[in-house]
């Protein structure tokens, strides 16, 4: 911990202040193995993830998904879709929100479904400027990230938000 810093006592010794969108699909003989194997691609299936809400803290820097020790427990936010329906599109995607006011918290949303990349994407975009809306704040910026699959057998598409430490 840094000077002035203090310890909350739970799990994770201080906020997350990192940032990283992923997102991955994959195919698999059942809806778990397409779902790991998404994870596979994502970049993300090799760690524990834990499945959070969609408040990124304030003041995290945006950045490519670090190297994370394998088996580390990990927030994240993230959508997924998976269909054994041969020749349907599914798509996942999440958006961050970062205010201009540096000393509030962010949002991440998140949306899956029957569609393409695109439309889940515009969908996520919407739904993060509405959450400002909602609260009265400016938006500084809105990055998003998608994944698209058209099912072979069991198929899966991912897109998450993880947050992490420097």
């Amino acid at each position: 911990m840094e000077k002035g810093e203090v310890n909350s006592g739970f799990i994770f010794p201080s906020l997350p202040n990192t940032l990283s969108l992923v997102a991955g699909n994959g195919e698999g003989s059942n809806s778990l193995n397409a779902f790991d194997r998404a994870l596979l691609n994502a970049g993300v299936g090799n760690l524990n993830l834990i499945r959070i809400s969609s408040i990124v803290p304030p003041k995290v820097d945006v950045i490519p998904l670090p190297r994370i020790p394998m088996g580390s427990l990990v927030p994240i936010a993230y959508g997924y879709y998976t269909s054994d329906v041969k020749g349907e599109t599914i798509a996942a995607a999440v958006s961050v929100a970062l205010p201009r006011d540096k000393e509030l918290c962010g949002l991440i949303m998140e949306y899956e479904g029957i569609c393409s990349k695109r439309e889940a994407e515009n969908k996520v975009v919407e739904m993060a400027k509405e959450g400002f809306e909602m609260r009265g704040w400016e938006i500084d910026k809105i990055i998003s990230i998608s994944s698209e699959h058209t099912v072979e057998k069991v198929g899966c598409a991912f897109a998450g938000a993880v947050l992490w430490y420097k």
